[in-house]
């Protein structure tokens, strides 16, 4: 299907949704390929079906993810994630993903961990390609120096970052890809015109040209769909700090003793309720 394909111009939302453009992308074993062949270029004999997908779908969060895990034959489990947010919690997200995968490899494969016999260890790699604009960039960043003022601990979890790839391979096209969009959704905001545009723009400069060839209604429908998500993520949120806020300040007015017709009239004017859905909220936090 090809970019006049019929989608709704405000796509459904569906909080299911999880997929992502880099999880789609580097699902196809033919681009998971080229990504392992970006991080290992020594490796010219590299097969597709030497390469094993192991991402973790629904583990850790009902939001959207942008992590990859694959294990390239038995000796080597690879663990990439894409991040466009500069923050240190990627190394506590990548210890968390790589104890799970580890895990499932340990499942998988029928290894009993309380034997005496070792079990074989894969080796792992973990990487974060970086889509953001940040003035400094390490090459890697390590658990002991972002939470322990470089103190060595039990443990030691560091991260290969990633921020452009070398011109021309699968990472810069997508870093590239990534950059367009932003500038896309600059002049024509979160819309369905950004993503069709990125599109064009992408493939007219051989930037995931056959990727996107194949999938562009599927690129489209992704993208419209996990913009929707955030929306009912952001609303709910709000929501959430709306209902603490409310609680708070009737648990205040009740310590000071004030009484609960008076709270009523207190939440309804603090937080613009009808004095109906005022006396409602605040019987739920009532306490007797």
């Amino acid at each position: 299907m090809g970019a006049d394909s019929k989608i709704p111009k405000k796509a459904e939302a569906k909080r299911t949704v999880k997929d992502s453009v880099f999880t789609n992308l580097f699902g196809d074993s033919k681009y998971l390929l080229q990504l392992y062949q970006a991080l290992h270029p020594e490796d010219t004999d590299v097969r597709e079906e030497d390469l094993t997908t192991v991402t973790l779908e629904n583990i850790f969060t009902d939001s959207i993810y942008n992590d990859l895990g694959f294990i390239k034959g038995n000796k080597l489990m690879v663990l990439v994630e894409a991040q466009s947010l500069w923050t240190a919690n990627i190394i506590i997200r990548a210890l968390e993903y790589l104890v799970n995968s580890y895990r499932r490899y340990f499942s998988d494969n029928d290894m009993d961990l309380y034997k005496s016999k070792k079990v074989e260890l894969p080796k792992p790699e973990l990487y974060v390609i970086y889509t953001g604009n940040r003035k400094t960039r390490p090459l890697e960043i390590t658990l002991s120096n972002e939470f322990f003022d470089g103190e060595k601990t039990a443990i030691e979890v560091t991260v290969q970052m990633i921020y452009d790839g070398k011109n021309g391979d699968i990472i810069n096209q997508y870093v590239t890809f990534t950059k367009v969009l932003d500038e896309q959704m600059k002049l024509h905001g979160r819309s369905k015109k950004a993503v069709q545009e990125t599109i064009r723009i992408c493939k007219d400069q051989d930037i995931l040209r056959e990727y996107l060839q194949r999938k562009e209604s599927e690129v489209v429908d992704i993208m419209m769909q996990l913009y929707d998500q955030e929306e009912i993520m952001r609303v709910h949120d709000i929501g959430v700090a709306r209902d603490a806020a409310i609680r708070a300040t009737v648990e205040a007015y009740q310590e000071c003793g004030m009484a609960f017709i008076d709270v009523v009239k207190k939440v309804a004017a603090k937080f613009v309720l009808s004095h109906e859905t005022a006396e409602k909220e605040v019987g739920e936090c009532w306490k007797e």
